[in-house]
């Protein structure tokens, strides 16, 4: 079994798709990881979610990825009086950093770090950027603001703030809790939220090691102003546009989409375009016109996965959503101007003998029309610089590591598979052509092109590339 299309599918678990039976319908569908949102839901309810997902992978004989996804640290205004205030544009407003059964002149905001790194002139974006406030004037206790768009501020609403980098850890007690928890299951993927330096990321890894892969969440703008360094270190990237969107202007964020998705092809790391990419089948069997293009425009992008939250969470027609999706993704992929956008997007060289033997490899597998490249890979890089080209032919990833064939499935064009490592080039042959059969990629007489690091299983050592003739 293996997906005729590129670009992977991360769908989201929650109420609407958390039965074994859901689970298993979606991964027919077109899913290839699925996310465990720790915003919601219990540690027990995902374990159970956790081991459906297992018992499916063994079910299907083909590996399936797992993402936790942390809820990071959430900046909210306390309890007011009357459980909400309603303001004007022009009305002059006081936060505090202590207190109950505020108003306007005393809006709880408990988080000393927003008082110790605010200034005059920095905005505070209340319920998603309904409410906009600016500062004027700081005490020790008290932020006094004037309301630049006015609305209903109430009780625990969200806080935004674009222009404060805070003194905050993106790791909560909380999330501490859930990420040994999520490590000792098994996940494959921690997503961080959060993320504004790349001190942050540091921190993180420190907890994961190598026992999962380390996703950045990219939504707070001070994580642009460090990217090329936050990219670095980690193993993948998340655009996610929904606090993201909040916090920039919305005009900015398909431009930032397009710089995010270039910088980790060039990075040679997953990226990921998420949030409210076809919103509306939620409640509807059917996207919006707009939502189809959005996620099209994800495709053209060349990012390596697109993703599903509410809608295969909590919506009504979450089977009907993944089924979209991978429609939409297989047009777009088939579409006459896909190539050659594909091609114009696609980042400089970096000059070292790894990539160019991978870029060489992608080059060769569409002069000489091979049905697909085989990568071997034990950390999942040479797949990684492979896809990196957006080659024309599937990937087949043969890897001797579970875990790294997890991660895979979130790798544009991959096609991973485990299996025990080889130890001579006759058997690194044999295997390529057996496994690209029974997979379905290839028949007798046709052409593979078979790229792997010698000596085997030492990673990152990309520098042999072989063209197959199958014969059987």
């Amino acid at each position: 079994m293996h997906r005729h299309r590129r670009a992977k599918i991360v769908a989201t678990v929650g109420p609407a798709s958390s039965s074994p039976e859901m689970l298993k319908t979606l991964f027919l569908a077109g899913v290839d990881t699925f996310r465990l949102n720790f915003s919601h839901g219990t540690q027990d309810g995902h374990a159970k979610v956790h081991a459906a997902i297992r018992a499916l992978e063994r079910e299907a004989g083909r590996p399936i990825g797992i993402l936790m996804d942390l809820q990071g640290p959430k900046i909210r205004v306390g309890t007011l009086r009357d459980g909400k205030i309603t303001v004007k544009s022009g009305d002059s407003i006081r936060f505090v950093k202590s207190g109950a059964d505020g108003d306007r002149s005393a809006i709880p905001l408990p988080h000393p770090e927003i008082f110790a790194a605010i200034a005059p002139d920095h905005d505070l974006l209340i319920d998603d950027g309904r409410v906009r406030v600016r500062v004027t004037g700081i005490g020790d206790d008290t932020i006094d603001a004037k309301v630049i768009v006015g609305g209903t501020i109430s009780n625990h609403k969200g806080v935004n703030l674009p222009g404060t980098v805070l003194n905050l850890s993106p790791l909560t007690p909380k999330d501490r809790s859930d990420l040994e928890f999520g490590l000792q299951l098994g996940v494959d993927w921690v997503a961080l939220s959060f993320v504004q330096r790349p001190s942050d990321v540091i921190e993180a890894r420190a907890l994961i090691g190598d026992r999962a892969g380390v996703m950045v969440k990219i939504e707070k703008p001070a994580a642009l102003d460090r990217i090329d360094d936050i990219i670095q270190l980690s193993d993948a990237v998340m655009v996610a546009r929904g606090d993201l969107g909040v916090e920039i202007p919305p005009e900015a964020v398909p431009g930032r989409q397009k710089e995010l998705v270039r910088a980790c092809r060039l990075a040679v790391k997953p990226v990921i375009v998420a949030t409210q990419m076809l919103d509306s089948m939620v409640a509807a069997p059917t996207p919006t016109r707009a939502e189809a293009s959005d996620v099209a425009t994800a495709v053209y992008d060349g990012a390596d996965a697109v993703m599903l939250s509410a809608e295969s969470a909590t919506g009504s027609y979450p089977c009907e959503t993944v089924e979209m999706m991978d429609r939409i993704i297989t047009s777009t992929e088939q579409h006459k101007m896909y190539r050659s956008l594909i091609e114009a997007t696609e980042p400089g060289e970096e000059q070292t003998a790894p990539h160019a033997v991978a870029t060489a490899a992608g080059d060769l597998a569409t002069v000489i029309h091979s049905k697909a490249i085989v990568a071997y890979t034990s950390s999942g890089t040479t797949a990684a610089r492979v896809a990196r080209k957006r080659p024309s032919q599937p990937i087949l990833a043969i890897t001797p590591s579970l875990a790294t064939s997890r991660r895979l499935c979130l790798l544009w064009g991959a096609h991973s598979m485990f299996s025990e490592d080889v130890q001579s080039y006759e058997e690194m042959v044999d295997r390529a052509s057996k496994l690209a059969s029974e997979q379905g990629f290839a028949s007798a007489g046709d052409l593979l092109v078979v790229v792997a690091g010698i000596p085997f299983a030492q990673a990152g050592t990309t520098n042999n590339i072989r063209v197959l003739k199958l014969d059987r």
